[in-house]
């Protein structure tokens, strides 16, 4: 018998182009969803050092949900350095101002911890609303759920 492993090259397997619809999904399983789609996970062909995943598009951001408390208690903080440089901000805070930026880190944080992980993470495409520019790739629709 002669079994030989498939290893996937760079450019070698297609990439094609995902639209979801955040609307009324639950972040977490929404964002371990598309990482998988940006990882590749869910070809065939995949190989875990080669980025053979797709591209994503996701559109009304706005529009996401989290379940039990995690709206108030969860926070994002950042640390400036200096002191009394600390700043924090509840999910809800950032959820009305830029909620691009829930579902971004939420993603981020779930992909692989090396080089790759840069090129998977500009593959993902984020927007609050419905609308986005990139109707020329024509994004094929898919429901997760």
């Amino acid at each position: 018998m002669n079994r030989q492993t498939y290893h996937a090259r760079k450019g070698q397997v297609p990439q094609n182009w995902h639209h979801v619809d955040a609307a009324d999904q639950i972040l977490g399983r929404l964002a371990s969803r598309v990482a998988v789609l940006l990882m590749g996970k869910h070809k065939p062909q995949y190989t875990p050092h080669v980025d053979v995943g797709d591209y994503v598009v996701v559109t009304n951001a706005q529009q996401i949900r989290m379940t039990g408390n995690k709206l108030d208690q969860k926070v994002y903080q950042t640390y400036s350095g200096h002191p009394s440089g600390r700043r924090t901000r509840s999910y809800r805070q950032v959820l009305e101002t830029k909620p691009e930026l829930l579902l971004h880190r939420a993603v981020r944080r779930m992909l692989p911890k090396n080089r790759l992980a840069t090129g998977m993470l500009k593959k993902l495409k984020v927007y609050a609303g419905s609308e986005h520019p990139h109707q020329a790739q024509k994004p094929q629709p898919l429901s997760l759920f």
